[in-house]
């Protein structure tokens, strides 16, 4: 009996394919069209991986490794590839459990519990045995399971943290992924086989090692390992404060909040928070030349509330805070810069008057008295309407702005006058031990949330802006992240059980048709792994009231 045939439209060619063509077959055909690999497919707009089949006429969309999509899936694949290596290299019996810590780097720093140490010649069979992989090109294969199997299935494999965080799922069924007769679970989709894993590298790095991999402006390139200490110091101590804590994992959190006291963690996360920014209050006061605090760090870090908290901190030391946005200094919006889509450029260096900044600042360590300007966002217009400041011997600026790590922005004051402080929401919580949550799910649950809440702007336009508000932060933060004297991470280790009851409502009212869908469908799955905790706990100077409302500070 002949199979159907099915009309397939690719950008404006319509061909014929046989039923049970597989979307990757097609794909081959047309590979020598993109310079980078494609990896998935959208099938009438809706994401699909390489090995499902043509059933109906469809129109299609390629996905390489140069969207953020495919780079995802592409990393994704990379560690169900790595951990099967490793225990290739080990032995199942010799390894207990391999985690995917955090970002570090252009890659994920892991460390791995057995009988063996984390050495060069160790790192050297496991980059062997996963070269020896893609080149044998085999298939990663897919198989869907109930949820109680998959909880079975996890605790037959040891792979505790999975079982706990299936104990949770609503979801009847579960995607399970394997490699030849090692199967595992992962977030989100697949590469078909190992053959497209070909760019990785492998370095030793603390009491574990980083798996070094491309990004999406460079998908076939393996970018050099530039390590980052006081990134990796803040992550660490992060992780081993969930350790100490005992919720290292969502399952982890999910069993506190069910079976335990959710307001004895909240209280203790929120002590830990306000014992740290004590600590860098501490740090300036016993740098009497210190007059600027610079506070620099991605959008929904917290910087309000917490250059608020740092002031009340430094007060209580008898010093006399003033907090400044670099945000007052902008040039007037007829000469705010454009982008290369001529948009006003507000995130680049040279829409803030950096002379006048310079000027001012200057001025007052100087010990004249200066009149500081505000910015009318409305009108787009500089306005002085303040009194004016002079620094006696106690008082000290807190000026918050995306450019305050860059030395560029205050080129005109000594080092010596300066503290900078980086702070960023680094999240101590995984998934699973080989699921990790990107800081950046954090950040953006946060803003779509807040501005919600306070700027009446739609979830759909939130998750529309991202990537623009991401590439600014790429440009003019995290190049300088080193260069801060201090780190404060503003994460909350219970957050994003609350962040969940804000959210959820304002995705779900995302229409399906719309471009953004594609990550609405997989913020609500994120979602969908945590047991939802109410805010009634959370104190009013909360970092993580400046999102969801109810803080005592007026941000």
């Amino acid at each position: 009996m002949a199979k159907e045939m099915y009309k397939v439209q690719i950008g404006d060619e319509v061909k014929l394919y046989e039923e049970g063509t597989t979307y990757e077959e097609i794909a081959r055909e047309y590979q020598h069209q993109y310079e980078d690999d494609i990896v998935l497919v959208f099938a009438d707009g809706k994401l699909q991986e390489l090995p499902r089949t043509c059933k109906h006429n469809c129109k299609l969309k390629f996905v390489t490794t140069s969207s953020a999509i495919g780079i995802e899936t592409y990393r994704r694949s990379m560690c169900l590839m790595l951990v099967k290596a490793i225990y290739d290299v080990e032995g199942h019996e010799n390894v207990r459990k391999v985690r995917i810590d955090f970002s570090v780097s252009k890659g994920y720093y892991c460390t791995v519990e057995g009988e063996s140490a984390v050495t060069e010649a160790f790192l050297k069979k496991v980059k062997e045995r996963m070269l020896q992989m893609v080149e044998a090109c085999i298939p990663i294969k897919k198989r869907t399971i109930h949820t109680d199997e998959a909880i079975e299935t996890f605790n037959r494999y040891g792979m505790y943290d999975k079982e706990r965080l299936f104990r949770y799922r609503r979801v009847s069924k579960v995607n399970l992924y394997s490699i030849n007769a090692f199967e595992d679970y992962y977030y989100g989709y697949m590469v078909p086989n190992t053959s497209y894993l070909k760019y990785f590298e492998l370095y030793p790095y603390d009491e574990g090692f980083v798996i070094q991999m491309p990004e999406k402006k460079a998908p076939k390139t393996v970018p050099p390992f530039e390590p980052q200490h006081q990134l990796f110091h803040v992550l660490k101590e992060s992780a081993e404060w969930g350790d100490m804590m005992d919720i290292k994992t969502v399952g982890d959190l999910n069993d506190q909040i069910t079976k335990r006291d959710m307001s004895e963690v909240i209280l203790v996360q929120e002590a830990l928070q306000e014992k740290k920014i004590a600590d860098l209050a501490e740090q300036i006061a016993n740098k009497p030349s210190v007059k600027f605090v610079l506070v620099a760090g991605p959008s929904s870090s917290g910087k309000t509330t917490f250059s608020h908290r740092l002031c009340i901190q430094l007060r209580a030391l008898g010093m006399n805070p003033h907090p400044i946005a670099v945000d007052n200094y902008f040039v007037n919006r007829e000469n705010t810069p454009k982008d290369e889509d001529g948009n006003y450029d507000f995130e680049c260096l040279e829409a803030i008057d950096i002379e006048l900044f310079n000027q001012n600042l200057a001025d007052l360590l100087e010990g004249k008295e200066v009149t500081l300007p505000s910015f009318n966002f409305k009108t787009g217009k500089r306005e002085y309407n303040t009194e004016p400041k002079k620094l006696g011997a106690q008082d000290i600026l807190v000026i918050e702005g995306i450019h305050c790590l860059n030395d560029a922005l205050t080129y005109k004051l000594s080092a010596e006058n300066k503290f900078k402080i980086y702070i960023s929401a680094l999240t101590q919580l995984n998934i699973d031990e080989h699921n990790r949550i990107a800081t950046t799910d954090g950040r953006l649950l946060r803003r779509m949330v807040r501005d919600a809440r306070t700027r009446g702007t739609s979830a759909q336009q939130t998750i529309a802006m991202w990537p623009s508000v991401r590439r600014g932060e790429e440009a003019n933060i995290f190049p300088y992240q080193e260069e801060a004297d201090a780190m404060f991470n503003s994460a909350l280790i219970y957050e994003l059980a609350v962040l969940k009851q804000y959210a959820e409502p304002i995705l779900f009212g995302i229409d399906k048709d719309c471009e953004e869908y594609v990550e609405v469908k997989r913020l609500l799955k994120f979602l969908d792994y945590f047991v939802g905790i109410s805010a009634e706990d959370i104190p009013k100077n909360s970092l993580l009231r400046e999102f969801i409302g109810g803080g005592c500070f007026h941000v």
